[in-house]
């Protein structure tokens, strides 16, 4: 009989226990702190997580019975993959099946920023009205500068098709065909950030995406220019943005992800009506969930019965 444990964000998590073996012991819940992911593990077969749980060398090489890790999602920046690789643990993921759906929420987070609903907001809550409203900004006319043109920036390319904008993309990794097909200009990060009216990062974080963007190129940037973020925290530098926020040098920033998350509810970032945020929530739709679960499990269960699982799900080898 093997054991799993199940992260409790892995919602609706009836979908994933309906398709795992009934002969398995399985427990949902585990906290995100390095000593109560180590102890959640003693015993556990396969961990089933997502990008809150940190599986680090440390938690991995402390689990001695742990022999898979199966991440919901595209980003496996939380799963020390060498480590896993050492240990002959596999780790298997579901890339792809929530594009759409970021994307999707990447143009929510452009709309609402561009259109100042955290101010408007505001202004309910505060007993004012319109006449105290700052103007919003349109999208339609504007040039839009994506930062990172995989699965999810090519589908909020086309999102944009109805919005008569200018599309410029960033990303050294991408053939330029790949922007032609969705009618945007490929060019460099600082010509986009001159460029663009709207800054969108969705680019795959890694170290060379850390700290992507920080003071200098927050400083490129037009005063009147939002930056969107729905890739990962560290890509941007949160000081450096904070500091940009409070100086007006930007026009402001739609975010669903952080350097560190939760998000405090003390943090600076909620001081300001010219920030939009949300929980780190852009993947999470019905469909795209169940669709992604679906595919983690059968990946799990073609694992252990010696079956090929297709090498785009694979981080690491079986």
């Amino acid at each position: 009989m093997r054991r799993a444990i199940v992260d409790q964000d892995i919602t609706p998590t009836d979908q994933l226990l309906a398709g795992l073996p009934d002969d398995w012991e399985v427990t949902v819940g585990i906290e995100n702190s390095r000593d109560a992911v180590i102890e959640a593990l003693q015993g556990t077969n396969v961990a089933f997580v997502t990008s809150r749980v940190p599986m680090s060398r440390d938690v991995i090489e402390n689990a001695p019975k742990l022999e898979m890790i199966a991440k919901l999602g595209t980003g496996i920046d939380n799963i020390d993959c060498k480590a896993a690789a050492e240990h002959s643990i596999p780790v298997t993921h579901t890339p792809g099946y929530n594009a759409l759906s970021v994307a999707e929420h990447t143009l929510c987070l452009t709309l609402a920023t561009a259109r100042r609903l955290t101010a408007a907001r505001n202004l309910i809550e505060n007993s004012e009205w319109r006449d105290s409203y700052d103007l919003g900004m349109r999208v339609s006319g504007t040039s839009v500068g994506v930062v990172g043109f995989g699965d999810i920036g090519k589908r909020f390319a086309r999102l944009l098709s109805g919005f008569d904008v200018e599309i410029l993309a960033h990303d050294p990794f991408v053939p330029e065909i790949d922007t032609e097909l969705v009618g945007a200009t490929m060019t460099d990060l600082d010509s986009l950030l001159r460029q663009s009216d709207i800054i969108v990062l969705t680019t795959e974080f890694t170290e060379e995406t850390r700290g992507l963007i920080g003071d200098s190129e927050l400083s490129k940037m037009n005063s009147s220019a939002i930056l969107i973020n729905t890739a990962r925290g560290p890509v941007v530098e949160e000081a450096a943005l904070i500091d940009a926020l409070r100086k007006d040098s930007i026009g402001g920033a739609g975010l669903d992800v952080f350097t560190t998350e939760p998000l405090d509810s003390n943090s600076e970032l909620l001081e300001f009506d010219h920030v939009v945020v949300t929980p780190h929530i852009a993947a999470m739709t019905t469909p795209s969930r169940i669709k992604s679960i679906n595919r983690l499990t059968t990946n799990v269960k073609k694992l252990f019965d010696g079956a090929e699982v297709p090498e785009r799900y694979m981080a690491t080898p079986f």
